[in-house]
């Protein structure tokens, strides 16, 4: 098996304003809707929504970490747009510059590039 890819499902208790967040603040494009259940993508990057009960999973606490090239122009721009920022960019211990930015849920997408790329 070769694997290609990673799609972490999050919890959202409205998949309508989760999409709008999601598109109009952090910049992903929709790539599907089937009833309460959505797939969003940033790139490579891809993530789900989900609004529907059926697994009865609670609401946000999801967390994800996005790889990136870059996170500092990124950073302005989702802030000048409204983000939830938890934690601003810093350069970190483990050889990372990364950030936390939150949905309206709860849920964490910390977005981090390797230090040695951000000079």
């Amino acid at each position: 098996m070769k694997t290609r890819g990673i799609g972490p499902v999050f919890q959202v208790s409205n998949l309508d304003n989760a999409l709008r967040y999601y598109k109009e603040v952090l910049g992903f494009k929709e790539d599907f809707q089937f009833g309460a259940y959505a797939g969003i993508s940033h790139g490579d990057a891809c993530v789900h929504l989900c609004a529907h009960q059926i697994h009865q999973r609670p609401i946000g606490g999801g967390t994800a970490f996005v790889f990136c090239d870059e996170v500092d122009e990124y950073f302005q721009e989702i802030k000048k747009n409204g983000a939830i920022v938890k934690v601003e960019p810093a350069d970190q211990p483990y050889g990372m510059r990364d950030f936390i930015a939150l949905d309206p849920d709860g849920n964490h997408l910390t977005f981090g590039c390797e230090i040695s790329k951000t000079v």
